[in-house]
């Protein structure tokens, strides 16, 4: 189960600039509060007036921000595809001088909660099981995010056909090694990577790289 901190609003963040004026909320205080909504109960539960008492405002503070539901949940969307579309993109089209180094890339954006979202990720898979239309934009991401982690390994020399192939594999077991919800520690998921970074790769994988990606798992989920 993935653990989330109830979302720190703007007027209790110290490193935030006062609200002035009769200002008790700001939009992003709305997203963030419906976007733990959603993951926690939700999208029938991502409710104007329900989000308002969460905040402690009424839903006119809503109205300033948002024409209606439907154009929150359609932020919210746009957020979801923002935080882990455009980041599996990003990290699979950095530079990396081997393979190897291209999918530990791919392997931090779901080790790293600031890079991937993963309770957002399900949430939204969840809603597209009931509105054809979310069902839609998850087809669009997973087709772009396999269409950059498929360019990936061709530009590391391997075939269309090969990479193909080995993008669904890795795309589709990360996925489902989340979806299952493994409870396995860092120490055990470090102790096979050579292993997975063969089955994905077909290559011995390069012992700094992966020397370098275990510092930073370990960094990220220090004992």
């Amino acid at each position: 189960m993935i653990e989330r901190v109830t979302p720190l609003l703007h007027r209790d963040d110290p490193d935030k600039d006062p609200l002035v004026g009769h200002i008790k909320v700001t939009r992003e205080d709305w997203l963030n509060v419906a976007r733990d909504v959603l993951v926690s109960e939700g999208v029938a539960e991502v409710k104007v007036l329900a989000l308002g008492i969460r905040l402690d405002v009424s839903r006119s503070s809503f109205y300033g921000y948002f024409k209606s539901r439907k154009h929150l949940l359609d932020e919210l969307l746009d957020d979801w595809e923002d935080r882990n579309t455009r980041t599996i993109i990003e990290m699979v089209q950095a530079p990396a001088i081997s393979i190897t180094e291209g999918v530990c890339n791919f392997f931090r954006c779901f080790i790293d909660p600031d890079l991937f979202d993963r309770g957002l990720d399900f949430a939204v898979r969840e809603w597209s099981r009931r509105d054809g239309a979310v069902r839609q934009r998850i087809d669009g991401a997973d087709a772009a995010r396999l269409k950059a982690v498929t360019a990936m390994f061709e530009r590391h020399g391997y075939s269309e056909e090969d990479a193909d192939t080995r993008a669904r594999i890795l795309y589709f077991m990360q996925l489902g090694y989340h979806a299952l919800e493994l409870r396995e520690p860092m120490d055990a998921r470090m102790a096979r990577l050579e292993g997975y970074l063969r089955g994905f790769t077909g290559i011995e994988p390069d012992a700094k790289i992966v020397a370098d990606f275990r510092a930073f798992a370990q960094g990220l989920n220090p004992r």
